[in-house]
């Protein structure tokens, strides 16, 4: 087997996180492994230096990542088709409203033999309904894409402290090839083939988690807390059992699953998000601006696309926790009305 080249489509965080993963074990495996690892990254302009030229020469990513020393190995390439044109594994890591477009920039111009890895939490709607992200990837370049998605808070990733993730794949021997690549002694992979569920998790994970964040912002304790992520997973399961046939309910007690919805209600950027709507009257947009320096919050999209899935089919009653963390993140219902939501929730009935 020729070796295989690698391309990290992206470079915030959890991007520089997993590059730090990846340059160490491409030399580590250089038998499998070309030893560049290329990673795309949108210019920008940091105390008056390119970023790229930054993470080149300093190799660190001081603005998204600061602190964490990147492999040597790892080139950082402002040019999308330059960085992505002869790659064997592409590697999406990016906030999934832009993927459909970076992907039509791409379209033609890399290998047709070329595997794809979404790592990106979200989903994707559009007029024919939802879309895993790995779904848009495939249909616009024409390749296989899997999915590697678990308990993975990138800060702790980068500081190598031990966790689990899952990968999501149909293919055999493509799972295989993928764990080979990402997992280290603190990164540690199993390989599932129940791709779509395990995509799912990763966005509805974050819509519990502004829930989480809501609670915690309303001075609630653990109880509640676990409250939330009892009811959340609850609402996960009977979602993906409704809009995807075949979903299998061990999936969620994979890292993708529970442990990533853990993970997010106790540190992520969304339960973070959560705790400020309550103690501020700002807009989500404005708290993006000011809490995660032009970065995201995947929960909020999540929320208004699961929304408008429920809407259409008449379901938003059997959903209130996603529905109500809904209306709050867009300021149409007080934050106090998430723990009615909860009392009240259909569990309970």
């Amino acid at each position: 087997m020729s070796k295989k080249s690698v391309c990290i489509v992206g470079s915030g965080n959890w991007g520089s996180a997993i590059a730090k993963i990846l340059g160490k074990n491409v030399k580590e495996r250089s038998d499998k492994f070309e030893i560049c690892v290329k990673m795309w990254m949108y210019e920008e302009m940091v105390d008056g230096r390119k970023l790229t030229e930054i993470v080149n020469t300093e190799h660190e990513n001081i603005k998204y990542l600061p602190g964490v020393k990147i492999p040597e190995n790892v080139v950082a390439i402002p040019d999308l088709i330059k960085a992505s044109e002869d790659a064997d594994i592409l590697i999406f890591v990016l906030p999934h409203q832009f993927v459909a477009k970076t992907c039509q920039q791409m379209k033609g111009k890399i290998k047709s033999s070329a595997v794809a890895v979404s790592l990106i939490k979200g989903v994707s709607i559009d007029d024919s309904g939802m879309k895993m992200i790995s779904n848009v990837i495939k249909e616009v370049l024409g390749i296989e894409c899997c999915a590697l998605m678990g308990a993975n808070l990138a800060g702790e990733v980068a500081q190598e402290q031990f966790c689990e993730t899952t990968i999501g794949c149909a293919v055999n021997g493509t799972g295989e090839l993928l764990k080979s690549l990402f997992e280290t002694p603190y990164f540690r992979c199993s390989v599932v083939t129940d791709q779509a569920t395990v995509e799912l998790c990763g966005a509805l994970k974050n819509i519990v988690g502004i829930g989480a964040g809501i609670a915690d912002g309303l001075g609630h304790g653990d109880n509640t807390k676990a409250a939330v992520i009892r009811l959340g997973l609850m609402e996960m399961i009977k979602f993906s059992e409704i809009f995807i046939p075949g979903s299998q309910r061990s999936t969620f007690f994979e890292s993708c699953g529970i442990s990533d919805l853990v993970a997010t209600c106790h540190g992520g950027r969304n339960r973070m998000l959560g705790e400020h709507i309550v103690k501020s009257d700002k807009t989500v947009k404005q708290l993006e601006k000011e809490l995660l320096k032009g970065q995201s919050f995947q929960g909020p999209l999540a929320a208004r696309e699961i929304f408008k899935m429920l809407k259409d089919k008449n379901l938003i009653e059997r959903f209130p926790l996603f529905v109500s963390v809904h209306y709050i993140c867009l300021r149409e219902s007080q934050p106090e009305e998430f723990i009615n939501c909860l009392r009240n929730h259909p569990e309970h009935i």
